[in-house]
């Protein structure tokens, strides 16, 4: 396992870094921006057990390099408990990072919409084996019938993505202030061919959830940003939580979020993308959250206090062995809400997200021996390949993949 080193920020910054259309400072080598001793920073709740505290440690070290500005990092579970920050608030002050602040959660935001969807299973006011199009009938098409409820949790509905503007980060970024509307996007994606016979294969996509939150204000008659909070949020008592809307800013206290991008002057350099609008997430994608909240939501979730009974363990089963992923060929690996990977010798169960800046995680072991949250502010999220940082806290966490 390699981990991040102090010599790497020089690499990453001197490429220049800029915050929106403006440029600002350099600053590779001040003080600030090269700490990384999250050790002395950071509160070492409790620590005992099987708990590798200077993996975690190593993990987050060096912070900001090429890889991320920032980490905060929750462990907890019968082994021991630990939380650590790393990084910088900003790279032009390289004020330490907060370890309470807000962040994208991204895709996390399925875990809420997924749970919110079973809740209301369980009331009897959706079958997760009925069709989608008995809810949604104006907005589904007959040629997507066959789309279950289910099939929308567990990505085997077939319907393929939605077409949104941009190829590359830097076309998104020119469009970051575009308003995207769930109807438009779910219609865009329902006008094409669907990619298999629903229930055949699995391919994870948004467009299943944000078919999901529209049936959630279907049934509900409310927004379902409401029905999260009133459902979630307020009896769990997530005050750091929120829906961001059409605000493209994050409230209250964070640090910013930095993409590696080509700049305005043809060079590549590291771009604030922490002003950047979410709605092409909305309930796949737009939640903002602390690792506390998403802690305790996490923990909360698989003890039964938000699903309860057997529409639980829908979250913690896989569709049939003859379900292989869409893309790869391997064996499908998302449940509803959920994923499973097999780390250290353990079954590790949870959901990444990533936005533009930001990359966030839950994880835990089904019975919560061994729990993770974590926030990355890395410079290549929504990249083809895991960021290193948050691969190597995820390690330290629970062992090396596939063990």
């Amino acid at each position: 396992m390699k981990y991040r080193t102090r010599g790497l920020i020089a690499a990453a910054l001197v490429l220049g870094v800029t915050a929106g259309p403006a440029a600002v400072p350099a600053v590779a080598g001040s003080p600030a921006a090269v700490r990384g001793d999250t050790a002395e920073s950071s509160a070492a709740v409790k620590v005992d057990g099987d708990l590798d505290v200077k993996a975690l440690r190593a993990a987050v070290a060096g912070l900001p390099d090429t890889d991320a500005t920032a980490a905060l990092v929750r462990v907890g579970g019968t082994g021991g408990s630990w939380r650590g920050s790393s990084g910088v608030h900003d790279l032009p002050s390289g004020r330490p990072a907060d370890p309470d602040a807000r962040f994208r959660a991204g895709s996390v935001t399925k875990v809420f919409t997924a749970a919110v969807v079973l809740q209301l299973a369980a009331e009897g006011k959706v079958g997760l084996d009925r069709p989608a199009r008995s809810y949604l009938p104006d907005l589904l098409p007959a040629s997507y019938a066959g789309v279950t409820v289910r099939q929308l949790l567990n990505h085997t509905h077939g319907i393929p993505a939605a077409d949104m503007p941009g190829k590359n980060v830097e076309d998104w970024y020119e469009n970051r202030f575009a308003l995207h509307d769930p109807r438009a996007m779910v219609r865009s994606a329902t006008g094409k061919e669907r990619e298999f016979v629903p229930g055949t294969k699995q391919h994870y996509l948004n467009v299943g959830y944000t078919i999901a939150g529209l049936l959630i204000e279907r049934v509900t008659g409310e927004p379902y940003e409401a029905e999260v909070g009133r459902r979630i949020l307020k009896p769990l008592g997530l005050r750091g939580t929120y829906f961001p809307g059409t605000d493209p800013r994050i409230r209250g206290p964070h640090n910013h979020g930095y993409q590696s991008m080509k700049l305005g002057n043809g060079t590549t350099g590291l771009r604030d993308v922490s002003v950047w609008g979410a709605t092409d997430g909305w309930a796949a994608g737009d939640i903002i959250s602390t690792t506390a909240d998403l802690e305790r939501f996490m923990k909360a979730l698989f003890r039964g206090r938000i699903v309860r009974g057997p529409l639980l363990e829908e979250m913690f089963t896989l569709p049939g062995k003859d379900v292989r992923d869409h893309g790869t060929g391997g064996p499908a690996s998302y449940s509803v809400g959920l994923s499973v990977k097999k780390l250290g010798g353990r079954e590790v169960w949870g959901k990444t997200g990533g936005r533009w800046g930001y990359n966030a995680a839950i994880a835990a072991t089904r019975d919560l021996s061994r729990t993770l949250v974590f926030s990355v502010n890395s410079t290549d999220a929504k990249g083809q390949d895991v960021n290193a940082v948050a691969m190597n806290v995820v390690v330290a966490a629970f062992g090396e993949p596939g063990q």
